[in-house]
């Protein structure tokens, strides 16, 4: 006897849909189709600096979300296999202007009241961990050693691996132009240039593309535009000996904070201001002048050369907080939009999964549904 399968699309392989894509596809009642306008990892994924972490994360549900998906993160990595190039080895900083030490130290006291693993630790201690470190006048330093990062285009191979070993299929270069919908305003297909594709449920996770495509299903999902800049450098020896990301204070007033982080291959990533700000520059010249400020505190660097990398549009929510889950305009559209991706693909994967394919409703989801925007203009 012939079981019918729920017939699922995906609509988008960055992080957050290869991650619904294969815990969907670990279902045997499940049919996955995943759609992907250009090749796995080009968008926001691609551009992502990739730090796995819960530190700017407000207000406190949204905190114990990251949280928690952090804390699965080693189990996700385990299920997929091979190296995903994934480090645990903490985030350091530190500040030398009073204003910024102040802030940096009521950051500390929020965010331990709330559980998470950072401390204030001494100058001596911040050289201790990373020796190549010339940080110049130290006011305020924190270390929080549960944070890391990871390759997201090694993790978005490994599940698209695991999902079409489980019977999904992949098709890339393959944009969803519409949701086509049937008289009682669900979703019965997907228009694509090479024909409908027929579904029982639609998940976008799409990032910046989201919000265009829920549109034709009458679905309001509204965005920031957010533009970021994270450049590269050729492979370098290991800069880093314990962390896996460095904070670094502006060299002077009228410059952002830079973060740095390096990869296995050598390859370090370094971006400006915090992970929201708006970058647009992608130019040779800025490339250099962040590697020039990453030089100032880590001279071993001073051989290294900036490649510049195109500006990637981040997904980033109007209110900045994830948007998951079934829409009402259409109850079988899911939606999966959120700037924090890499750090949240593990728990949302998972999250969504039970949604879709057991009918849960799951409680820690509820800040996060669609429907805020309902009223939105």
């Amino acid at each position: 006897m012939s079981v019918t399968k729920l017939n699922i699309v995906v609509v988008g392989a960055g992080i957050v849909g290869a991650s619904i894509a294969y815990h969907l596809s670990r279902s045997k009642d499940v049919a996955v189709t995943v759609l992907e306008r250009n090749e796995p990892c080009t968008g926001a994924s691609g551009h992502s600096f990739a730090w796995l972490n819960s530190f700017g994360k407000d207000p406190v549900s949204y905190h114990h979300f990251n949280r928690r998906s952090m804390d699965i993160w080693d189990r996700f990595a385990r299920r997929l296999g091979g190296d995903l190039d994934l480090h645990w080895g903490g985030e350091l900083r530190w500040e030398w202007a009073p204003e910024r030490a102040g802030a940096l130290r009521q950051r500390i006291v929020q965010l331990q009241a709330w559980g998470y693993p950072i401390r204030i630790i001494p100058s001596a201690e911040l050289r201790e961990l990373e020796p190549g470190l010339s940080p110049g006048p130290v006011l305020t330093a924190s270390f929080s050693d549960i944070d890391g990062r990871v390759d997201p285009r090694r993790v978005i191979a490994a599940c698209l691996q695991r999902a079409c070993e489980a019977g999904a299929a992949v098709h890339t270069h393959t944009p969803a132009n519409k949701l086509c919908l049937d008289g009682q305003g669900s979703i019965e297909a997907v228009s694509t240039p090479n024909g409908e594709i027929g579904c029982d449920v639609v998940v976008l996770a799409n990032g910046t593309a989201t919000t265009e495509l829920a549109a034709t299903a009458g679905v309001h999902i509204p965005q920031q535009h957010s533009p970021g800049v994270v450049i590269r450098t050729d492979p370098q020896p290991p800069i880093l000996k314990n962390v896996s990301v460095l904070h670094l204070p502006p060299i002077d007033e009228d410059r952002h904070e830079i973060h740095l982080r390096q990869s296995a291959d050598g390859t370090l990533y370094i971006g400006q201001g915090s992970q929201e700000s708006v970058d647009q520059d992608d130019s040779q010249e800025h490339a250099d002048a962040l590697l020039s400020r990453a030089i100032h505190y880590l001279p071993a660097l001073a051989g290294a050369r900036a490649v510049p990398t195109p500006v990637g549009y981040r997904p980033m929510p109007i209110d900045e907080l994830p948007v998951i889950g079934f829409c009402d305009a259409a109850p079988n559209l899911y939606i999966a939009l959120m700037h924090s991706g890499v750090t949240l693909a593990p728990l949302v994967g998972e999250l969504a999964t039970l949604e879709i394919v057991d009918n849960a409703r799951v409680e820690m989801l509820a800040p996060y549904r669609p429907e805020r925007f309902r009223f939105a203009n």
